[in-house]
């Protein structure tokens, strides 16, 4: 998960109500505060019965709000004070009964009371059993939400505490945080298409075999998901990966560089912005073995031929106003292949590395780059996350649609 720091200077409320899945809430304010977020915490009567108010106090420093009347003598309003200083609540679990409470304009506790005073956005993440949350007025109620401008995180699918199968679980911790950090992100990437690449590409020796690399696709995940979190209509490529496919995005998978050439070349007719970090494999062996190659010989020749050059064929493709970003991974002398690469191949942009690193390039959650432009331009990166060093790459390229339009519309003034 890149969410580390992404919500820093946030203020957020968590509203904890009476569900089994209360106990996750510990988790997700936790993880809320290791992404930065500043988090106060409001209570049901029936939460209590779960999770236990000290616990939430202890971890976030503040008093919890769970009563309206009959607490502390206290001089703020504070489901009022609380509702117009936060940039955002979340409800996890939300049970049944105070979804209906929101819905239906019910405040007679402290959660269901400081929801009626919120402006900021909201979040719920419904949570029981599955026929309560399939029952007509539950999802009536959801409904009603959702027209009223709330977001919804539907539940997950599996046993849940009353052994019964079906929807109901609560929302993993981590998906929660996701969610939240896309509510509040800057959507300057709306209206945008983006075709991203990413991971290795695979090809086949012999049914058992393949030539391959070292490639994880994290980079160009994260890219692919920081770009849907900004508002942009996403499609990512992927060669081989463990990766479970990012919030947001459309994903299609492939195996060869063929199939990635085929599928890129495709959805990037119409993008506005593509960036290419998959690592292709430059050759494929020319014939393929039908059955696994025994070991009968202290030698193997193999004759490989040339893959298409991707990034090539869409920089000889690219459309005015579309902007191309490649990624280089060197070994030796970055500056003079990054920047041989940027202009044979028509880049607007491309960020390079040295491989090799434990702590940078291939399978590392870090990486350490230089982008190099067109203009001569470079800006060398400090060693950070790839989401962050994601959306470094999606400011530059957002600056840089910005100039081609001013640079346009400036030539049609003359």
């Amino acid at each position: 998960m890149w969410t580390e720091n992404l919500l820093s200077g946030k203020r957020l409320v968590l509203g904890v109500s009476g569900g089994i899945s209360a106990y996750k809430s510990v988790a997700l304010l936790r993880l809320l505060q290791k992404a930065g977020a500043d988090v106060r915490v409001i209570m049901t009567k029936n939460a209590q019965a779960f999770v236990g108010r000290v616990t939430f106090e202890a971890i976030s420093g503040q008093p919890v709000f769970s009563e309206m009347f009959g607490e502390l003598p206290d001089p703020e309003i504070r489901h009022i004070s609380w509702a117009k200083d936060i940039d955002a609540v979340i409800i996890a679990p939300a049970t049944a009964s105070i979804i209906g409470k929101i819905a239906n304009g019910i405040a007679d506790d402290a959660l269901s009371t400081f929801m009626m005073a919120v402006t900021a956005p909201r979040l719920i993440c419904p949570a029981m059993n599955t026929h309560m949350y399939e029952n007509r007025a539950v999802q009536r109620n959801l409904d009603i939400l959702e027209e009223d401008g709330f977001e919804i995180l539907e539940p997950g699918q599996g046993e849940l505490a009353c052994k019964t199968t079906g929807p109901g679980r609560l929302a993993d911790p981590e998906m929660i945080v996701e969610r939240v950090v896309g509510l509040l992100a800057v959507k300057d990437l709306a209206g945008k298409r983006l075709v991203v690449s990413a991971g290795p590409t695979r090809e086949s020796i012999d049914p058992v075999r393949y030539i391959s690399n070292p490639s994880s696709g994290k980079m160009g995940y994260a890219i692919a998901w920081a770009a849907a979190l900004r508002g942009g209509d996403v499609i990512l490529v992927s060669g081989p990966s463990i990766l479970p496919d990012p919030g947001g995005v459309k994903v299609r998978r492939v195996v060869t560089a063929s199939e990635m050439a085929d599928a890129v070349i495709d959805e990037s007719g119409t993008a506005d912005i593509v960036i290419k970090t998959a690592a292709v494999s430059d050759y494929r062996p020319v014939d393929v073995a039908a059955h696994k190659i025994k070991k009968e010989n202290d030698t193997i020749v193999m004759t490989l031929e040339k893959n298409m050059d991707i990034l090539a064929e869409l920089g000889r493709r690219k459309r005015p106003g579309q902007i191309l970003v490649g990624f280089a991974a060197e070994t030796r002398d970055l500056e003079k292949y990054a920047t041989e690469k940027l202009v044979k191949k028509s880049l607007d942009m491309i960020a390079a590395n040295i491989v090799g690193e434990v702590d940078s390039g291939f399978e590392a959650d870090t990486n350490r780059l230089t982008l190099f432009f067109p203009d001569g331009q470079e800006k060398r990166l400090p060693m950070m996350n790839k989401f962050a060093l994601a959306n470094i790459i999606i400011d530059h390229t957002i600056d840089m649609i910005a100039r081609k339009s001013d640079k346009a519309g400036h030539q049609q003034d003359f």
